[in-house]
């Protein structure tokens, strides 16, 4: 199996061209597992497989380390885009892509970043989903031992503010979170420290990864709700451990989001007896 290894901020995948190099033999979900693994795979948060869409000429599929197939990544659907380009499938700088949470639209920007329209960010618990009254939103609402708010951006996420972000210990409460009988088909977990009206902090527990060094549809997770409840303006520049991420909720529901996707390496996955 023929893969490229890329990053979009730290947050690292393996991609796999179906279109070039055919779909990978096997059971996807333990494949995912065995490469991802950063002992004895090639290491990753996620395998992304590029394919031929049925509405657009492309489509991307995310599988999580736990074997877990994801609706969207946000780091993940740039690099897939700057591999488009790289791999000579199409020379557009606008790319429609079909995901898991409908079709969204990548730029490919002069300086190097993509942007990504992250279509509506979805508030209301039926549409995240969360358990509850399906019309109701939940926003700075008692979780555990915390207060957070529910966005979905294509998939489930859960942002809570606190004063410093360094000193929660976020495997023991981001595993506990991304379990929360709230969500039934778990969540992403973000602690934001607010910086400024136009400035956010965050660190992620990723749902089917862990800790991660950044998280792109978490990052509009997290502007949309530090907008939502009063902490911040519309743009802000959401920093995390990997690197800065531009989010922008505009006026008519949707989130754009700006950032830098880089190719690590390339190379061979041996077929497994």
């Amino acid at each position: 199996m023929r893969f490229t290894k890329m990053h979009g901020i730290g947050n690292d995948f393996v991609i796999v061209d179906t279109l070039r190099d055919g779909l990978p033999p096997g059971d996807l979900s333990r494949l995912s597992q065995e490469v991802n693994d950063r002992r004895i795979g090639i290491g990753g948060d996620g395998l992304i497989l590029l394919e031929k869409g049925e509405a657009e000429p492309f489509r991307m599929r995310m599988f999580n380390p736990d074997g877990s197939e994801s609706e969207m990544c946000g780091n993940g659907i740039r690099c897939f885009a700057k591999l488009l380009r790289d791999h000579r499938h199409t020379d557009s700088s606008q790319i429609p892509v079909e995901t898991g949470a409908g079709t969204l639209v990548v730029e490919l920007l002069a300086d190097g970043q993509v942007r990504v329209d992250m279509g509506r960010a979805r508030l209301t618990r039926g549409e995240i989903p969360m358990t509850g009254p399906a019309e109701e939103t939940f926003q700075d609402q008692p979780v555990n031992d915390y207060r957070g708010t529910a966005v979905s951006m294509g998939n489930p996420h859960l942002v809570i503010f606190v004063e410093d972000a360094a000193l929660v210990d976020l495997a023991k409460e981001g595993s506990r979170l991304e379990r929360s009988p709230l969500f039934p088909h778990r969540t992403n977990v973000h602690f934001v420290q607010v910086l400024g009206r136009d400035s956010l902090l965050q660190r992620t527990w990723e749902r089917g990864a862990g800790v991660t060094l950044a998280c792109g549809t978490g990052a509009c997770a997290s502007a949309v709700s530090a907008y939502l409840t009063g902490r911040a303006s519309r743009r802000s520049e959401v920093r995390l451990p990997g690197g800065n991420l531009q989010i922008e909720y505009l006026e008519d529901g949707r989130v754009t989001m700006t950032g830098l996707a880089e190719t690590v390496f390339e190379g061979d996955w041996p077929e497994k007896s």
